[in-house]
């Protein structure tokens, strides 16, 4: 090369490496962050008011690869992570790791409606404004207690198996359960987060995940402070109405008391009871009364069904006919479909004190979309699609599946309830600081909340284990976040949750 051209090489390579005009150069702790970031990932500056305090905080959005034992891509997991900034070290901040369930869900209920510092607006009830609809700052978020990882399953989301993967891979119990492990533990080396404190928080399914998932990770030793289950089902026994299951029936009968209190279907006296003293006598009778009749089958003669019948209308406010031609059980679409017939309205099954319009009153199943997610559902998927490209500045044309259909395989379960109590009793015992905290909404009928109480009693037996299990109930259904004061409720139980592993 000639000395011209040599001078032309520095002086070109001098000319790119300046600012260009008007351009700041960044902090050296903001350019290594930077440099650490994967290629898809983006990387923004926010702050939020939580409890009257601003919070700074950084939002990751991307996807982290699984591969397998010969380093080949598998699947891309999407994921946005919350960092507050403090001062100290990052292993001194807690970190939490947060999915729904389905399966088949992406995260954005937990994200979108209850722990990120930004959430859809929604009116005291639970029902979002709009449309259109908006975002607003979340004021109840945990991010001034708990860094926050929202993480999508593969094909939820952004989060999709990679070519030449068959995605059913990951549509399974087991499946599932190691590719999330395995996207904590990527997450955790990516990040040094090995020395933080760690929680997990599922919602539905994604509380069967959090047990499975706190098990296998463990068996790794990656040890966990505490697991948030919100609307937990642990053991599928306690939701299928299947026949000669007769377990569901007592279980849900609570919950249709209070769904029935709510709407105002049950007698005078019933109905000026308070809310807790109504369930625990229900639960009294549904255990005392109401399971032994069930026990006896054909056997149980007619006075004893008349007995059980009016107990039964007493306690749900259908009437009593209905109760005597469904043989004394009443499955949850059935109750959702005739509380409120006469008015030719249904209820939600994710939250029943919602109402929507029955669209066929000779049938059980009248075909309406549940209304409880119907008011939830377009104002969540409208408004994460605007906030992940908007504010996050993620840029994709992939669909956001917020929802999505999927065939699972419950492999642990061929000829039986999938049931992993079990995975969170064992990792209780193995780890005496991990401590639950359960969330149940008294007007749930997807998940009961004295069905998960029923698991948990059966379950987690061991004292030692009995004093780190936290119940905290409300007025609310699934989603025992999108009621306003529930999630006011829900943060503050949580925020001395967090406080007791610091002890």
């Amino acid at each position: 090369m000639t000395r011209y051209g040599l001078l032309f090489s520095f002086l070109f390579g001098l000319l790119i490496a300046l600012p260009s005009v008007g351009q700041e150069t960044e902090p050296d702790a903001e350019k290594k962050d930077s440099d650490s970031a994967e290629p898809d990932w983006s990387v923004t500056e926010h702050e939020v008011k939580i409890a009257g305090k601003a919070v700074p905080y950084t939002a990751t959005a991307g996807t982290i690869q699984l591969k397998d034992d010969k380093d080949k891509a598998k699947a891309s997991m999407f994921f946005i992570a919350y960092t507050g900034k403090h001062e100290g070290k990052p292993q001194d901040r807690p970190v939490m790791f947060c999915f729904n369930g389905g399966p088949g869900s992406s995260s954005v209920w937990l994200h979108m409606g209850c722990f990120g510092p930004r959430r859809v607006k929604m009116d005291d009830v639970g029902h979002t404004v709009g449309p259109p609809y908006e975002l607003t700052n979340n004021a109840m978020s945990l991010l001034d207690t708990t860094d926050l990882v929202f993480i999508d399953p593969v094909s939820t989301g952004f989060s999709r198996a990679e070519e030449g993967t068959n995605a059913s891979e990951y549509h399974s119990v087991s499946g599932d359960i190691k590719s999330v492990a395995e996207f904590i533990r990527l997450w955790i080396t990516k990040n040094d987060r090995w020395l933080s404190p760690k929680y997990l928080a599922g919602e539905s399914y994604g509380t069967t995940r959090a047990a499975g998932v706190a098990n296998h990770l463990q068996s790794r030793g990656i040890d966990l402070n505490g697991i948030v289950l919100v609307s937990a089902v642990l053991s599928f026994q306690t939701l299928r109405f299947d026949e000669g299951n007769d377990l569901p029936y007592q279980l849900y009968l609570p919950t249709y008391a209070a769904l029935a209190h709510y709407h105002k279907k049950l007698d005078k006296g019933q109905q000026a009871k308070d809310m807790p003293d109504l369930l625990s006598e229900v639960e009294a009778w549904s255990r005392d009364v109401y399971g032994p009749a069930l026990m006896k089958g054909a056997s149980l003669k007619q006075a004893e069904r008349d007995v059980i019948a009016d107990g039964l209308e007493m306690y749900t406010g259908l009437p009593v006919d209905l109760i005597l031609d469904s043989d004394l059980r009443i499955p949850q679409w059935r109750f959702s479909d005739n509380l409120l017939r006469e008015k030719g309205e249904v209820i939600g099954r994710f939250d029943g004190r919602i109402k929507g319009p029955d669209l066929d009153m000779t049938s059980d199943r009248s075909g309406a979309k549940d209304p409880s997610y119907a008011r939830v559902a377009g104002g969540f998927t409208a408004t994460f699609n605007d906030y992940v490209r908007g504010e996050l500045g993620y840029e994709t044309d992939q669909d956001y599946g917020i929802l999505v259909g999927v065939r699972w395989d419950y492999d642990r379960a061929k000829s039986n309830y999938l049931n992993v109590a079990g995975d969170l009793r064992k990792a209780m015992a193995e780890n005496p600081e991990l401590r639950v905290y359960v969330a149940a909404g008294y007007y749930d009928l997807a998940t009961p909340y004295h069905a998960a109480e029923y698991t948990i009693n059966h379950s987690i037996t061991h004292p030692h284990a009995r004093k780190r299990v936290t119940f905290g109930y409300f007025e609310s259904g699934h989603m025992v976040f999108t009621h306003a004061k529930s999630l006011e409720k829900l943060r503050g139980e949580l925020i001395e949750f967090f406080g007791e592993g610091s002890d």
